[in-house]
């Protein structure tokens, strides 16, 4: 088998140089999709554990598995269950790559795109919560927020109310259903350069997959599994990401941002150091070849010796929305 992936992730040189795999190590892809950034890792001679919570990820990759048995393992689960499925300070390398994959986008029957009509999904883990779900069963409150916090919509309030007019005749159950009812909302102009329900489809894909907590938990968990002198590697596509794994790095390296609720952190030892630049953007090469790049910011850390920091989510900032797991974890049933 050609172990070629179907796709070159994003900075994926950036990524290596970061995390300088060596023979014998062991690396951890935390969001493995197509196995683009642990071929890498396997050619150095890594032995790589892939997580990815999507199960058709975790089907695709069976013909790797065979190839590099003995070296690659799979484990469907979120990458916030790394520190609850691998021991404590035993990895050398660590990378997470934030958001959807290409794959997820091409496939029309996941919901992530309006490009191709399918049904409002949405879900990574094809569980839980959908899209179609938020979309007919939330308050207008509730979506305003959504998607004017998470998908940066400045006209949330306009969109929120559409879809609560729309779905008082029925259902919206499919991606160009709810296309239709935000271009309708937002309009559209000849100068535009993205479709107007951009924003709230990203704003949607975002609560519905927990996608900011997921981030700062694994970044908690990776602090946890990494050896000293193990590096982390992390790469963002928008800035709601980047800056949680920006106040991270801030508050494990000594410098500034962290929480107020933490007022020991002055007194903590860092837990990572930064070498080089504290954010890599891609080349305008790779962004000319693929236009998902363009937003990417890599940030990537090395792993001292100190006691890990207290996981304390306040450091993040991170909004107070009705967030699917957050509606299971205080006992209220999901809408």
């Amino acid at each position: 088998m050609n172990a070629t992936p179907r796709h070159i992730p994003v900075m994926l040189d950036e990524v290596v140089a970061a995390l300088a795999p060596a023979a014998g190590e062991q690396a951890i892809d935390g969001t493995f999709g197509a196995g683009g950034y642990a071929a890498a890792l396997l050619a150095a001679d890594a032995s790589v554990t892939g997580f990815d919570r999507d199960p058709d990820a975790v089907a695709d990759a069976a013909p790797m598995l065979e190839e590099f048995a003995g070296r690659l393992s799979l484990v469907e689960a979120p990458f916030s269950q790394i520190g609850e499925r691998i021991a404590p300070a035993s990895i050398d390398a660590l990378v997470l790559d934030i958001g959807v994959s290409s794959m997820q986008i091409d496939q029309a029957e996941r919901g992530f795109s309006f490009q191709k009509d399918g049904p409002l999904d949405m879900r990574m883990a094809q569980s839980g919560m959908s899209a179609a779900d938020a979309v007919n069963r939330l308050s207008v409150a509730d979506l305003t927020r959504i998607i004017g916090i998470l998908g940066e919509e400045r006209h949330a309030g306009r969109v929120a109310r559409a879809i609560d007019k729309a779905r008082a005749d029925g259902p919206i159950d499919t991606t160009g259903h709810l296309a239709e009812i935000v271009e309708k909302a937002v309009g559209r102009r000849p100068q535009d350069r993205i479709h107007p329900a951009t924003r709230t489809f990203q704003g949607l894909r975002i609560f519905v997959n927990d996608e900011l907590r997921e981030l700062a938990r694994a970044l908690f968990a990776a602090e946890s599994v990494l050896k000293p002198g193990g590096r982390l590697a992390v790469v963002t596509f928008h800035s709601l990401e980047d800056r949680i794994v920006k106040r991270f790095f801030q508050d494990r390296t000594g410098g500034t941002g962290g929480s107020r609720h933490l007022p020991e952190v002055a007194m903590r030892q860092p837990t990572f150091v930064i070498e080089g630049k504290a954010v890599i953007k891609a080349s305008e090469a790779e962004a000319e070849r693929n236009p998902r790049a363009r937003s990417a910011k890599l940030r990537a850390g090395t792993r001292t010796g100190a006691e890990t920091g207290p996981e304390d989510m306040a450091l993040f900032g991170l909004p107070d929305l009705p967030w699917p797991a957050m509606q299971t974890e205080t006992g209220r049933p999901r809408p």
